[in-house]
């Protein structure tokens, strides 16, 4: 009788298991595009279309810290995000996710990240943002886009002091060039990706008229570019040369706009929207998710 109960344990474990996995691959919000093509075709800017959350260092909540696979696919749970990540390099080379320069904020160690090897690294738990640890990791960045593949749109932020090849070489590896878009923070480095690989689409800042018109200037095609306008609305202006060119504005609302929405609802992210944003890089997964679904 022991062993029939145990054989039935069993059982009822590995169902639950497989139960869990099948769920998580049948995500309705996951975003599994084929080809380089087909997230161009994504990312460009159509009238009518519904507005996308870009879910900040991952869509941080609490038990959820940022920059964790984990958090990724809770953050798909609410809506078919793009997931905006942090690149950062240990000291024997390894691409790790990290937002700060430090690990005291967001792990159970101390100091640089650029001074700790990766088996140091992996000795660590994540922590959330209320400071309290989870039983989660500092995942690799080839890890992430692996993981990434058939599940979502990665914005990768990379940190100072990596090569731009290293970032590329291991998109390559990973045939990740589908579901990856670089972020930039000046037009050289736009240049840079741009020249290393014609296909990669790229994540560029421009907030007024003419710094569109001078980013466009620089002769990368339209359907490789999104455009981070800013963390506060830009003249209409912005969004409608955006538009004119076929590409999507995405508007930081992290911070006061994220702020604002907390204290007056949903209405905040919805005018932003109808004001000409396309995305929203937010902080607030949840109610950015919830404010675009009853616009639908």
């Amino acid at each position: 009788m022991k062993r029939y109960t145990w054989v039935l344990l069993i059982v009822f474990i590995l169902g639950c298991q497989q139960n869990t996995q099948s769920q998580s691959q049948n995500n309705k919000n996951y975003v599994n595009l084929k080809t380089v093509a087909e997230l161009q075709e994504y990312l460009s800017y159509k009238e009518g279309q519904t507005a996308i959350v870009s879910a900040h260092r991952g869509g941080p909540m609490p038990g959820y810290p940022e920059n964790a696979i984990e958090t990724f696919e809770n953050a798909l749970t609410y809506a078919p995000c793009i997931l905006e990540l942090d690149v950062n390099k240990t000291a024997d080379g390894k691409l790790v996710l990290m937002h700060d320069d430090t690990l005291d904020r967001t792990t159970t160690g101390t100091g640089k990240v650029n001074e700790a090897t990766w088996e140091q690294l992996q000795k660590l738990h994540l922590k959330d943002s209320e400071g309290k640890v989870t039983s989660f990791k500092i995942p690799t960045f080839e890890d992430v886009l692996n993981w990434g593949k058939t599940r979502a749109v990665m914005c990768i932020d990379i940190k100072r002091g990596i090569d731009p090849q290293e970032i590329v070489d291991m998109i390559h590896k990973t045939k990740a060039q589908k579901h990856s878009i670089i972020i930039v923070y000046n037009r050289p480095m736009l240049v840079k990706y741009h020249k290393l690989d014609s296909s990669l689409c790229i994540s560029a800042s421009a907030s007024t008229v003419e710094s569109v018109k001078e980013t466009l200037a620089l002769g990368v095609p339209s359907k490789n570019l999104i455009m981070f306008v800013g963390i506060s609305e830009p003249q209409p202006e912005v969004y409608k040369l955006l538009h004119q060119n076929g590409i999507k504005a995405i508007l930081g609302t992290m911070h006061n706009l994220d702020n604002s929405a907390l204290k007056k609802g949903e209405k905040v992210y919805q005018k932003l929207i109808e004001n000409g944003a396309d995305v929203l890089a937010t902080d607030n997964v949840k109610l950015a998710a919830s404010a675009i679904s009853k616009m639908k």
